[in-house]
């Protein structure tokens, strides 16, 4: 063969098939309302209430302490204080959801077997299209078994962590290694109760890779951390994604 037809074969340019878009994760959706009540639904449409203190919560909007509009398949409770228990009997009742919470605790709210689902630390139980695993906190639940957090885990491989009451511990790096959450609904309200902001952020930079940070359960009554002191505390951090009460966000 010529070398000129051996260089036109050659010139030839070969087609290849385009590699397909990655599919986009469809969102979860994260709505605060007030305190250290949230409400979940992921994106299979499982919708999850956490702490749902709204009908005595003063940060809570009027339009979210109506109870009847909650349809939760399932109420996760961290523990016992009633600004974490909340409303959740009443929820539970009206609406047939169960509830989690540590066993001691779930066997005190009345509710029928059927509702009544009891975990402790190192728990998993599947709802829906969520895996909630049970982790600890560092905080008092008295009467009514130890305080926890809960991480949820979605389809995709993304995941939440709700802390719960805690301050800053050292498992949080197993958490972490675990779980490896890309959402933080973090308590950073200080006072007498928690962990303050500056500890909170402490806590983030130490053990946690998130891509949001969702404070929580601050300005709520008088001795907790403001706004201003959390903004402060966790200046230049962009992942800071600070809600108002009855705000949702998709992630």
């Amino acid at each position: 063969m010529r070398a000129s037809a051996l260089l036109s074969l050659l010139a030839v340019p070969v087609l290849t098939a385009a590699a397909p878009a990655p599919k986009a994760k469809a969102p979860f959706k994260v709505t605060w309302l007030g305190h250290a009540a949230f409400e979940v639904v992921s994106p299979g449409g499982t919708d999850l209430l956490i702490d749902p203190f709204l009908t005595q919560d003063p940060a809570t909007p009027a339009a979210d302490k109506d109870l009847a509009k909650y349809k939760p398949a399932a109420i996760l409770v961290t523990h016992s204080h009633g600004d974490h228990v909340g409303d959740t009997v009443a929820i539970a009742k009206a609406s047939g959801a169960k509830v989690i919470a540590a066993y001691e605790l779930a066997s005190t709210f009345g509710l029928p077997e059927s509702q009544t689902v009891g975990c402790n630390v190192g728990g998993r139980l599947q709802v829906g299209d969520v895996t909630i695993h049970v982790v600890p906190a560092m905080h008092g639940s008295t009467p009514g078994g130890r305080p926890v957090g809960f991480v949820l885990t979605f389809k995709d491989g993304r995941s939440l962590y709700h802390t719960g009451d805690t301050w800053i511990f050292g498992d949080m790096s197993l958490i972490q290694e675990l779980y490896h959450p890309d959402v933080l609904l973090l308590c950073v309200g200080g006072g007498p109760y928690t962990e303050d902001p500056a500890t909170a952020a402490l806590a983030v930079k130490k053990y946690f890779h998130p891509s949001a940070i969702v404070p929580m359960h601050y300005g709520t009554f008088p001795p907790l951390a403001k706004e201003d002191e959390v903004r402060r505390a966790f200046a230049g951090d962009k992942r800071l994604r600070v809600m108002k009460p009855g705000e949702t966000l998709s992630f």
